[in-house]
């Protein structure tokens, strides 16, 4: 996408973190904002601020995980604005812990948001896109998914999670590999941060009184706290990363990374693979931090 004002940017998970960033710079493009978000009172702040910044603003409180909400949320985007030229499929919840720890409501939210959100906003908006391609020979389309470092590595204690990322990163390259098929107008990324300050390590406030949590466990608890510390730590913000993703929308560059120096671990995940030999720790280059997550952890057992 080389144009952006005028046209209509369709942002999920867009009260806080990253989402809101990159309502922010949306509107300093120009653009019309579809503000989407599961917590009511963060996103009517937000969408005040996103307006006042001179956007046309359409707010929509609604939980991705759920079919017919983003259905609804694509036809008042119609509606409104039309088909949009770029959708940001953001929406994420973060569960660590033990991998057999995780209770099934664990498994059926973070899926039903951080894959099954993506599956919806797919669904949803690349029909529409895709028929404006075919109305209109100037339009320009671009689907960006946020996935995670996460989604190309498997650290330990955080299995649901990684498995939500890793089904993203199949999910988008599949598209990018789909659209490429039928048309030259619309195209997609995938966004892989890794360590940013957004509110994903405190998802829990939004989580569905059905899929309540249970009791945390020794490891959950222990996952928490090494996310907190990581996450708080970070030198990259969410405004970054935001403004790498709008980079990457000019450039139609598919994999959008927060921090390219984490691609060694990559690297050698894809060597342990093509070798055939058994994962590497991925302490290996930190192992203090591994001998005492082991340290605590069997502690707890």
């Amino acid at each position: 996408m080389k144009q952006f004002k005028g046209r209509t940017a369709v942002i999920t998970g867009a009260a806080s973190g990253l989402g809101l960033e990159t309502c922010r710079i949306a509107a300093r493009e120009g653009m019309n904002v579809v503000m989407a978000d599961v917590q009511q009172d963060a996103l009517d702040r937000a969408a005040a601020e996103i307006a006042a910044a001179g956007a046309v603003v359409l707010p929509y409180r609604l939980d991705v995980s759920k079919a017919t909400e983003v259905e609804a949320l694509g036809a008042a985007t119609l509606q409104r604005f039309g088909a949009p030229s770029f959708v940001f499929n953001n929406a994420g919840v973060g569960v660590g812990g033990l991998v057999w720890e995780n209770t099934l409501q664990d498994w059926e939210w973070v899926l039903g948001v951080n894959l099954m959100g993506v599956v919806h906003g797919l669904r949803v908006f690349t029909p529409m896109m895709l028929d404006a391609a075919r109305q209109d020979p100037g339009f320009e389309g671009h689907i960006v998914n946020t996935a995670s470092m996460a989604g190309l590595l498997n650290p330990p204690n955080m299995g649901v999670y990684n498995v939500s990322k890793h089904a993203v990163v199949s999910l988008s390259e599949t598209l990018y590999q789909d659209l490429r098929l039928v048309t030259d107008q619309v195209t997609a990324s995938v966004l892989c941060p890794f360590f940013v300050t957004t509110g994903i390590t405190r998802s829990e406030r939004n989580r569905p009184g059905e899929l309540a949590a249970a009791t945390p466990t020794k490891s959950q608890l222990i996952g928490q706290a090494m996310s907190d510390k990581a996450v708080g730590s970070g030198k990259v913000t969410a405004a970054m990363v935001a403004q790498y993703v709008f980079d990457a929308l000019r450039e139609q560059r598919f994999y959008i990374y927060s921090h390219p120096q984490a691609l060694a671990s990559v690297k050698t995940r894809l060597e342990d693979v093509m070798q055939v030999r058994n994962p590497t720790d991925p302490f290996a280059h930190k192992p203090e931090i591994g001998a005492g997550l082991r340290a605590a952890l069997r502690a707890a057992t």
